[in-house]
């Protein structure tokens, strides 16, 4: 694995412990940031595998688009592409006054990342 995919891996790992911890947390649950973490998780492990992969790709937040670009190397991931666009939701939609994530948003973001997580890795050769 390049040196940089594995940045990559890192930074999406960080941001799964993140959303597991917050998710966990039951006084002052932040579920904003729960949604926000389950969404950069998403994003950097697509942007490892295309990088891995030699393949450039944009300034994204769209787990869609990212995902579109990874179909020719994984396309077991085609059955992600509605996940991947609520998920895409969570890159800006919370993180600004006048909305805010409910206790079922961030239930729904931790069961999904819990679901992908090892498909996502596997398209790295992870454990």
């Amino acid at each position: 694995m390049k040196v940089e995919t594995g940045e990559w891996v890192k930074k999406a790992e960080a941001d799964y412990a993140t959303c597991l911890r917050e998710w966990k947390v039951r006084k002052n649950p932040n579920y904003d940031a729960v949604c926000f973490h389950a969404h950069q998780f998403v994003e950097k492990y697509l942007k490892a595998r295309l990088f891995e992969a030699g393949i450039s790709f944009p300034k994204t937040h769209d787990l869609e688009t990212l995902l579109k670009l990874c179909l020719p190397l994984e396309p077991l991931w085609q059955p992600f592409m509605p996940v991947f666009k609520e998920l895409s939701v969570y890159a800006v939609h919370f993180r600004y006054p006048g909305e805010a994530a409910e206790r079922s948003d961030a239930k729904a973001a931790v069961t999904d990342c819990k679901k992908i997580r090892s498909a996502l890795r596997q398209g790295l050769h992870l454990r």
